[in-house]
């Protein structure tokens, strides 16, 4: 069951609807899919609740009393629909706003006033009167694609009007094409949203996102997979058109006799995924503990027998480890400040290649991620930006209940 590339596979396991992206047997990244009301990526026409200048923040009600947190300096961007957008926001006033970072715990929803529209390919947005308007490439694109797409007039129409980014996905095809007909449709969509928005009443939905299952499936590199299954007709029929359009092989899987989840020991993976600890093919070991302040990641030698050269022995473990964290990161969607106590190397250089092997790997991550440096008790720094809470929280949410009926409700 092992392939170069990974499967992704949309799927029902513990009244959860889950999409995952496995390769070599092992989950690469997981989801669970949610309702449509409310997601990130939503727009709507909300009304400014109250302003707490103290934190610099005002929450904004998107109906039905769903509050959401909007950073006063997000402001700026404002479009209001009630009044003339010149002068400071105040309780009362209604706007355009965008949801931008889901609950999370005892947080609030996020939502930003600069609306941007992902697809496939490219990410369209508002114009904020900085450096980065205009035509944006993805750094994981060489450098010879970067110059091909920054140097393309085609895109210049739309840079013209929004901020566009070129996503990686956009390295992968053979045309341009795509890449040209996606962004304008995102564009012209934008248009839409902001056109209508003065003629329909406070908190009318202006734009709903895809459903998640086809976002996952657009977000994920396309590199990484080479075909999507699922087991489910309705998540088959929905995604018939984006596979289709995108050249993506699509599969429904429908042997009774063994389950989807069985097939891939989905329930075995997901266990390994919550557990603390990791082993390593040479002996060592990892344990993972998040906290509310951070992630703390140990490094331990596990099985090792002292040998003749343990300097050495310890950086091959520590090598290793780094490939194993940056993978247990994306798998588990731990964010936040991460803490790495690697085993103690005792020659600098060692050090600092370990340092920079981390970031190397890090760079793959589609969420941006970083290793700083070794603090003074030697610790390893990372960071991973927070785009939705670890894959632990999110397996507590909704039943799948929910999401089928969601589902024949889309389809």
């Amino acid at each position: 069951m092992t392939n170069n590339k990974g499967k992704i596979l949309i799927l029902k396991q513990r009244e959860k609807l889950l999409a995952i992206l496995m390769r070599d047997n092992q989950i690469v990244s997981a989801q669970v899919l949610k309702p449509a009301e409310y997601a990130v990526g939503n727009i709507y026409v909300g009304r400014i609740r109250n302003i707490s200048e103290n934190i610099g923040a005002a929450f904004v009600d998107l109906g039905g009393g769903y509050l959401a947190f909007l950073p006063l300096a997000d402001a700026k961007y404002a479009c209001l629909t009630n009044r003339s957008s010149d002068a400071p926001l105040r309780a009362g006033d209604e706007l355009i706003v965008q949801i931008s970072r889901e609950p999370m715990k005892t947080k609030q929803a996020g939502v930003t006033t600069r609306l941007s529209l992902p697809g496939q390919y490219a990410v369209v947005g508002i114009k904020t009167g900085k450096k980065s308007d205009g035509v944006q490439v993805s750094s994981k694109l060489d450098r010879k694609m970067q110059e091909h797409f920054q140097r393309q007039e085609f895109l210049e129409e739309i840079a013209d009007r929004y901020t566009l980014t070129i996503r990686t996905n956009a390295g992968l095809i053979s045309s341009d094409d795509p890449v040209v007909a996606e962004a304008r449709t995102l564009a012209d969509t934008l248009d839409h949203i902001q056109k209508i928005a003065r003629t329909r009443t406070c908190y009318s939905r202006l734009y709903q996102r895809k459903p998640d299952y086809v976002s996952f499936v657009e977000n994920a590199y396309r590199s990484e997979y080479d075909e999507v299954i699922t087991d489910l007709p309705w998540v088959y029929d929905s995604l018939k058109d984006c596979c289709s359009q995108n050249d993506i092989p699509l599969r429904l899987y429908e042997d009774a006799l063994l389950p989807l989840h069985k097939l891939y020991s989905v329930e075995v993976r997901i266990q390994e995924l919550l557990g603390k600890k990791v082993w390593l093919k040479s002996g060592g070991y990892l344990v993972i503990e998040p906290t509310e302040a951070l992630v703390s990641i140990d490094v331990n030698t596990g099985k090792y027998e002292n040998g003749k050269d343990k300097e050495e022995v310890f950086f091959r473990i520590n090598m290793e480890a780094a490939e194993m964290i940056a993978s247990q990161l994306r798998a588990r969607n731990l964010s936040g400040m991460i803490l790495v106590d690697f085993i103690n190397l005792k020659n600098r250089e060692k050090e600092t290649a370990l340092l920079e092997h981390m970031r190397r790997l890090l760079k793959r991550d589609p969420v941006h991620a970083n290793a700083l440096d070794m603090t003074a008790l030697g610790l390893m720094e990372l960071t991973r930006k927070k785009v939705s809470p670890c894959l632990a929280e999110q397996l507590k949410w909704e039943t799948a209940d929910a999401h089928m009926q969601h589902g024949k409700e889309t389809t």
